[in-house]
């Protein structure tokens, strides 16, 4: 058996994961994406090689390896008989992925809306186990209310009719449901006292929005910390970000940055130890979770 052909062979975890009934078509993508790097460093071909193999180029096997765009099966076939895979139950294996790995996922009907760097984001956050994040600006997107949500969309999309608006809440309100499903992921944020002054939508509004994080923080699956002004700077002084962590031992835990039109996507072992260690000591750092009920409590109270 040739390298090549071995690395094929060792793809256990993809087909559990393949079978598996909670792997949404983003991981699927991103891990047949994987494999198809490996067959190649196997094989010991380039990038621009394989990209003239499918009429292409390196740069669009760069997307197909890290799962930006969708498969077509021409190409798949092309590329694993490049790699030497020839094995008809082998290669019909990779096709029944591809198609999996094409389907679309539930925020499907809002494609319109989602740009293709953050649909890649609520596919991960639907596959991952734990979920941590720091905020600086806004409460975070699963923990937000249907009027918070409105008011921070407005904020951010003043051209948008009603429809629209009322189309992206629904989009940020159904990503939050995951909160509440069975084997749900753990959610652990630490969120900037700004985050709690900054009046979006009024203070009736705010209040409801307090009340929520003091209801939601009750789950067994989510903690809420509190990083408050008397404690001084912070160890992410920088800015948001978020930690996605997985099972599946074939997907890398992602660092995820967004910016106002586009986002990165750190998987590099060293970035996502520095982000780790910079959330464990914002944990630290911040209130308890027992402190931010409190905390959260007296806000309530003096609203």
């Amino acid at each position: 058996m040739n390298a090549a052909a071995a690395a094929a062979a060792d793809n256990s975890p993809l087909r559990q994961i393949a079978t598996s009934t909670s792997s949404g078509p983003t991981v699927l993508r991103i891990l047949l994406g994987a494999q198809l790097r490996r067959l190649r460093l196997a094989a010991g071909i380039s990038r621009e090689a394989a990209g003239k193999a499918i009429r292409g180029s390196h740069a669009k096997i760069s997307r197909l390896e890290l799962g930006q765009v969708s498969f077509k099966q021409l190409d798949i076939a092309d590329l694993l008989t490049l790699y030497g895979v020839r094995d008809p139950a082998e290669r019909d294996w990779f096709f029944t992925l591809m198609a999996q790995a094409n389907s679309h996922g539930w925020w499907h009907s809002f494609a319109d809306l989602v740009p293709d760097w953050f649909e890649v984001y609520v596919g991960l956050e639907e596959a991952a186990s734990v979920i941590r994040g720091y905020e600086v600006q806004f409460i975070p997107g699963l923990l937000q209310t249907e009027d918070y949500a409105r008011a921070v969309i407005r904020l951010g999309h003043p051209q948008c009719d009603d429809e629209e608006i009322t189309r992206r809440v629904r989009l940020r309100t159904t990503r939050a449901e995951l909160l509440r499903r069975p084997q749900p992921p753990t959610i652990w944020v630490v969120v900037d006292e700004a985050v709690l002054h900054r009046s979006l939508g009024g203070r009736v509004v705010m209040r409801a929005q307090i009340e929520h994080l003091l209801e939601v923080s009750k789950l067994p699956n989510v903690t809420i910390q509190v990083a408050p002004f008397d404690r001084g700077g912070h160890a992410a002084a920088g800015g948001p970000f978020t930690i996605l962590r997985f099972t599946e031992p074939a997907l890398p835990d992602i660092v995820y940055l967004e910016q106002l039109t586009s986002a990165t996507y750190l998987d590099k072992r060293e970035d996502l130890d520095n982000y780790t260690m910079v959330i464990d000591r914002l944990s630290v750092e911040a209130l308890s979770a027992v402190e931010t009920t409190d905390f959260l409590r007296d806000m309530v109270k003096d609203s």
